[in-house]
């Protein structure tokens, strides 16, 4: 074994069963700040393109760059968790989060840049250590947690898409203030997480396993692959399924709320997904569906007749809110332990989301006139049959095969 010092890798003692619930709470709390920023500039990139001159390829790339820093950042998780604790660099984190969001509602192109990779680089860190929490605490309901968990994820996603139109017009058409203005539930998280996070990180020098083999790993990277492709679909909803719809001609208001609705969906099946695939012997059929579902009702919202566009959002949502979360559960289900949980977490997150940025990119690229969506639909169907056989593998009841030393 090495002997790196790292802290709060042991499960903390709870002296009554309230501790355990209030620090459930702060890691919902966090989890609900990881995905605002990415609808709320879906929903106003048209309002975005306009006032800032952004080129499609421009505005493509925005869409993108928070989901490719969830990749390029998540890397650097394990060795900030190792030098300061997970408790400790998540509330460190956390204020990097405040400030991208803030920076993001400047109004200017270079603080929507910048602000855009501060915010996509803390949540990055942050999606890693998270399922090394819930494994470590929660080790006993472990489908509930990862559900709540995802649930918290789109549900703060679905309440960004939903309601950052209406603010723009309630701040007179201003957008940068509909930007910011999700800095509140970050604050709000960040000072929770104060309050709760020193009652569980008391330093701890122990010995920290050094995990080897996880890149040779075949099933690693079946997890991995299965993170990539639904990434590619997860986050084409957020960033390009509002823009999608109003070009179909669905009013501006209609259209965020068909996808705040699809997303609220989203949330509920996030929560029923890992709670029903946990009971079952493997999840391998049970990820067939859920990938099916998404694909069916993602290229029906965009060539179905419009009447019937609330049957494929509805569709959409609980298929691709079953698929985020059975995706973020196969972390914790195929490790072992907390440390190979935390490795593997770092290995799919940072590969898994930073190849999964090229799913927006790509759909932004083929996107070249209002309407015509067949190269899209191609691109997304040849994902979903990756997806499928990838999710069947994953699927499979086992552990990741990983030499501990």
């Amino acid at each position: 074994m090495s002997t790196q010092e790292i802290y709060s890798t042991a499960s903390p003692s709870y002296s009554h069963p309230k501790t355990l619930i209030f620090w459930a709470c702060s890691l919902i709390l966090v989890a609900f700040n990881l995905r605002t920023i990415f609808p709320s500039f879906g929903a106003l990139m048209p309002e975005i393109r306009q006032s800032l001159n952004l080129s499609s390829g421009l505005a493509s790339l925005i869409t993108t760059l928070p989901v490719l820093c969830l990749g390029l950042f998540a890397p650097f998780a394990p060795k900030l968790a190792q030098k300061l604790g997970i408790e400790r660099t998540i509330f460190i984190i956390m204020f990097v989060l405040i400030v991208g969001i803030l920076l993001r509602g400047t109004g200017e192109l270079s603080g929507l840049l910048i602000g855009t990779i501060l915010a996509g680089g803390a949540i990055a860190i942050i999606n890693v250590l998270l399922p090394s929490l819930i494994k470590r605490d929660f080790s006993q309901s472990i489908g509930l947690m990862s559900g709540l968990y995802a649930m918290a994820l789109l549900g703060g996603a679905a309440i960004a898409a939903g309601t950052t139109l209406p603010l723009q017009q309630f701040f007179h058409g201003d957008w940068s203030s509909a930007l910011a203005i999700w800095v509140v539930p970050a604050i709000l998280a960040w000072l929770f997480w104060l309050f709760q996070y020193p009652q569980h990180s008391v330093p701890l020098k122990i010995i920290a396993p050094k995990i080897r083999g996880l890149w040779q790993c075949k099933l690693a990277w079946q997890v991995t692959l299965f993170m990539v492709l639904q990434s590619m679909y997860s986050f084409t909803v957020f960033g390009w399924l509002s823009p999608f719809l109003r070009d179909r001609g669905i009013a501006v208001f209609d259209a965020s709320l068909i996808v705040s609705s699809s997303i609220f969906l989203q949330t509920i099946a996030c929560f029923l997904a890992p709670v029903i695939a946990t009971r079952l012997p493997h999840q391998s059929w049970f990820n067939v569906v859920v990938v099916l579902l998404t694909v069916i009702g993602f290229i029906g919202c965009l060539m179905a007749p419009l009447h019937t566009i609330w049957l494929w959002a509805v569709i959409l949502g609980l298929g691709q809110g079953a698929l985020t979360s059975i995706a973020m559960a196969m972390i914790v289900l195929r490790s072992e332990n907390t440390h190979v949980a935390a490795q593997l977490s770092s290995m799919v997150q940072s590969v898994g989301f930073g190849f999964g940025a090229f799913g927006p990119l790509m759909v932004g690229l083929l996107y070249q006139s209002p309407g015509h969506f067949i190269k899209v639909e191609i691109f997304l169907a040849c994902v979903a049959l990756a997806l499928i056989y990838v999710g069947f593998k994953a699927g499979q009841d086992r552990y990741v095969s990983v030499e501990i030393v």
